[in-house]
C-alpha cells in the first residue's frame, strides 16, 4: 500500500432540518432521567470544503485560495503546542485541536491539508466548523490507517473542537455522512446516528436572512430550562425539545422513506409554530422579526411546501421546502432581488436501485470436462431449496427477478447463443403436454425469464474485466449487479443474498463487493479486502483491495480487526454492485492496451482504483455461496444446497 500517495477530500457542511437544540437538551439526562431523548434530523451540504492530504512530518495547514487573514499554518506534531493554539482561538484552533487530539490518542506522524475550494459559507449555520474538524479527522485516519468508522471520525471531531473556545452541539459532526439525510439520537453522553432512506426527491432553499442574532444569548437563555423547569415556562421549552419533537421527528422519518414532501413541508410549518408558541417566550432574540417576516410572506407560498428557521433560530438563516426545482430557482430569485438575502439549493434524492444484472457466461469449463462437452457448466443442475432439479443458470436468474432485477445480460461466446436458445425456448407440445402442474410452472417461469434477457458476445478471451467492460452499454450509467457464472446463492434469511446486496448499495451508494470471511492459509485464492468495519460489522469502508496476495503480506496488512479484536481475513463473495466510475477505469485499461497480470485484464485493478478515488464499500451477506466451477465443489454444492 502507497502510504505516501496523497489522497481527495470533500466534506459538506449540515442543515439540521428537524430537532434543532435537542442535542445539547438530551445531555441533561445524565442529570435527569426524566428528560427526553434529544431526537434530530440532519442532512449534508451540497457545499463544503475540498481538500488534498498527505502525509508529512509536521501538521500543515495550507490553502490554493485565501482561507483566512492567515493562509498558512504549520506545527511540529506536539500536543502541547498544537493545544496552546486549539485554545487561542480563530480558524486554526479547530484544526489544532482536531490535531492534538488525534496525537494523544493514535500512533501518527504529521499531514499536510491543502484547502482547494471551500464554497460553504461561514457562520450560516450550516456548522463550517464541524466540516473542518471532521476533514482533519478523516486525513489523519485514512492516511494512517487507524479504522475509525463514521462515528470514530464525527467523535474525533467533536473532541478536537472541544478543546477550542467554540462548543459545538453534538448533532454537528453529522456532515461526515455526507450529503445525505440522518437520524441522530441523543441520550446523555450516548450518540446513536443512521442514514435515512428517501422515498423521492427533495428540493430545499436555504436562505441568508442578511440579519443578525446573539447564540450565545440563546443558548444561555434556553439552557435556564434545563436540568429541572422551575416554573411553567420552562416545563414548556422542555416538552418542545422532548416529547414534541420526539413526535415530530418520527413523522418526518415517514415522510421522507414514503416521499412525502408536502407532508413534510406542513411538519416544517408545525414544528415552527410550535417552537414560537413554546420557546420563543424564553428568549427575546427567538422572537426574530426578519425571520417571522419571510415565513409569512404571500408572495413565497405558492412556491413551497413549508419553511422553518435553521439552527438555533433567530434572525440568522432560514430554510424552505420548495415545490419542485422549478419553485426553488423562481423562489431564490424573489429572495435576492425582493429581499437582497442570498441562498443556496439542497436537492436530497432517493438512493438508486439497482435493476440490472450481469453474468459473464463465456467459456468452456475445463475444469470440470468432460461434463461440459455435453452440458454447459451454468446448465448443470441443482436441487433447488423447492425440490425442483433445475439449470444452476435458471437459479441464479430466479434469485434476481426475485431481487428487483429487471434486466439481465449473459455475457456469452459469439458460438454459444444456440445452446441458451435451446433452453429458453417453449417445449413442444407433445413433451408440454405430459408435464405435471409444478413442472408446468417451471417451463412458464423460463419463458418469462428470457423476456428479461440481452445477450453480450465476447469474441475473444481477455479476461474477466475485459469480459465485464463488455456491459459498459448495457449499464447505459445505471449501476449494475455483477455474478459470477461459477456460483449460486443461499440466504440465511428470509431475503435473498442478491436482495441483500442491493440494498446495501441504496444504503451507501457506493461501488459495493460483497465479502465473506476465510482463514488465511485461503487468502492466495480470492480477492482479499481491507478496511473499517460499521458497528454492525455488515458494511466494510474499504481502503485496499488486493488479488491473491501471499499469506504473509495479508497477515501483515490485510487483517481485520473484529469488535472482539481478532484479525480476520474478508475475500470477495461473488455479488458486486458496479457503478459508471468502474466501467471507466476499466475502459482506461483495456485503451492502454496494457493488461496488469499476465496478458488478461482484471475487475480487482480498476475496483482498487476507484476505492482510492471515491471510496469502496465491502458487504458481508447473511448467506453462503456454493461453488459449481470445480468437481469436489460441484459435489458439495450438490449436497448441501438444497438443505
Amino acid at each position: 500500500m502507497n502510504d505516501r500517495k496523497p489522497i481527495e477530500l470533500f466534506v459538506p457542511g449540515r442543515l439540521c432540518l428537524f430537532g434543532e437544540h435537542s442535542d445539547w437538551a438530551g445531555m441533561y439526562r445524565t442529570v435527569n432521567s426524566s428528560i427526553e431523548k434529544g431526537r434530530a434530523i440532519v442532512c449534508g451540504t451540497e457545499q463544503g470544503i475540498y481538500a488534498r492530504a498527505e502525509r508529512a512530518d509536521r501538521f500543515i495547514m495550507c490553502g490554493e485560495e485565501e482561507i483566512s487573514e492567515d493562509e498558512h499554518w504549520e506545527c511540529e506534531m506536539d500536543s502541547a503546542r498544537l493545544l496552546e493554539t486549539a485554545q487561542q482561538g480563530g480558524y486554526f484552533s479547530y484544526v489544532a485541536g482536531v490535531a492534538s487530539y488525534i496525537n494523544d490518542n493514535y500512533s501518527v506522524g504529521g499531514v499536510k491539508i491543502t484547502l482547494l475550494r471551500r464554497d460553504l459559507p461561514l457562520k450560516s449555520g450550516l456548522s463550517s466548523s464541524a466540516a473542518i474538524c471532521v476533514l482533519v479527522a478523516r486525513a489523519f485516519n485514512q492516511l494512517y490507517h487507524l479504522r475509525m468508522n463514521i462515528k470514530g471520525e464525527m467523535q474525533a471531531a467533536f473532541r478536537g473542537e472541544q478543546r477550542t473556545p467554540s462548543r459545538c452541539g453534538r448533532l454537528d459532526q453529522a456532515c461526515a455522512y455526507g450529503v445525505k439525510p440522518v437520524l441522530m439520537e441523543f441520550d446523555g453522553m450516548e450518540i446513536d446516528s443512521h442514514e435515512l432512506r428517501v422515498g423521492t426527491t427533495f428540493h430545499w432553499v436555504i436562505a441568508n436572512l442578511m440579519a443578525s442574532k446573539d447564540t450565545i444569548r440563546i443558548l444561555g437563555d434556553l439552557n435556564k430550562a434545563f436540568p429541572f423547569a422551575e416554573n411553567e415556562a420552562e416545563r414548556r421549552v422542555q416538552e418542545a425539545f422532548g416529547a414534541d419533537n420526539q413526535a415530530i421527528v418520527r413523522r418526518a422519518e415517514i415522510c421522507l422513506r414514503e416521499g412525502d414532501p408536502e407532508g413534510l413541508g406542513r411538519l416544517m410549518d408545525e414544528a415552527q409554530r410550535n417552537f414560537d408558541r413554546k420557546v420563543m417566550p424564553a428568549c427575546e432574540e427567538l422572537k426574530a422579526p426578519v425571520l417571522h417576516s419571510v415565513l409569512s410572506d404571500p408572495a413565497i407560498r405558492p412556491w413551497i411546501w413549508g419553511a422553518k428557521g435553521i439552527g438555533s433560530q433567530g434572525d440568522g438563516s432560514v430554510q424552505f421546502l420548495a415545490r419542485s426545482a422549478g419553485d426553488a430557482a423562481a423562489l431564490q430569485a424573489y429572495l435576492l432581488n425582493q429581499r437582497g438575502m442570498p441562498s443556496f439549493t439542497l436537492t436530497v434524492k432517493p438512493g438508486q436501485t439497482v435493476r440490472k444484472a450481469v453474468i459473464p457466461l463465456a467459456g468452456f469449463g475445463t475444469r470440470v470436462f468432460p461434463a461440459t462437452k455435453c452440458v454447459r457448466k451454468c446448465f448443470m443442475p441443482l436441487l433447488d431449496t423447492d425440490g425442483i432439479l433445475k439449470p444452476a443458470l435458471m437459479i441464479m436468474m430466479e434469485r434476481l427477478l426475485e431481487a428487483g432485477i429487471q434486466d439481465i445480460a449473459l455475457i456469452i461466446g459469439e458460438d454459444e447463443q444456440p445452446e441458451f436458445d435451446r433452453f429458453f425456448q417453449p417445449l413442444p407440445e407433445a413433451h408440454r403436454e405430459k408435464l405435471p402442474p409444478d413442472k408446468l410452472k417451471c417451463e412458464e417461469k423460463i419463458l418469462e425469464l428470457r423476456r428479461h434477457v440481452t445477450y453480450i458476445y465476447q469474441s475473444e478471451r481477455r479476461g474477466f474485466g475485459h469480459a465485464v467492460w463488455l456491459a459498459r452499454r448495457f449499464s447505459e450509467g445505471d449501476p449494475v449487479l455483477l455474478l459470477l457464472g461459477d456460483f449460486v446463492y443461499r440466504s440465511n434469511t428470509g431475503v435473498s443474498c442478491c436482495r441483500q446486496v442491493i440494498d446495501a448499495y441504496k444504503e451507501c451508494g457506493r461501488p459495493l463487493v460483497s465479502i465473506a470471511e476465510i482463514p488465511l492459509d485461503q487468502v492466495v485464492h480470492y480477492g482479499i479486502l481491507h478496511g473499517v468495519w460499521d458497528e454492525n460489522e455488515t458494511m466494510m469502508k474499504a481502503d485496499v483491495m488486493v488479488e491473491k496476495p501471499t499469506d504473509d503480506y495479508a497477515r501483515e496488512y490485510l487483517g481485520v480487526e473484529n469488535a472482539r479484536g481478532e484479525r480476520k481475513y474478508y475475500a470477495t463473495f461473488g455479488q458486486y454492485v458496479l457503478t459508471p466510475e468502474v466501467f471507466e477505469e476499466l475502459e482506461k485499461e483495456i485503451r492502454s492496451g496494457k493488461p496488469a497480470h499476465g496478458g488478461e485484464f482484471g475487475l480487482t485493478e480498476a475496483l482498487q482504483k476507484v476505492c482510492e478515488q471515491q471510496g469502496l464499500i465491502g458487504f458481508a451477506p447473511d448467506g453462503r455461496s456454493f461453488d459449481i466451477g470445480l468437481p469436489e465443489a460441484y459435489r458439495t454444492t450438490m449436497w448441501e444446497y438444497c438443505k
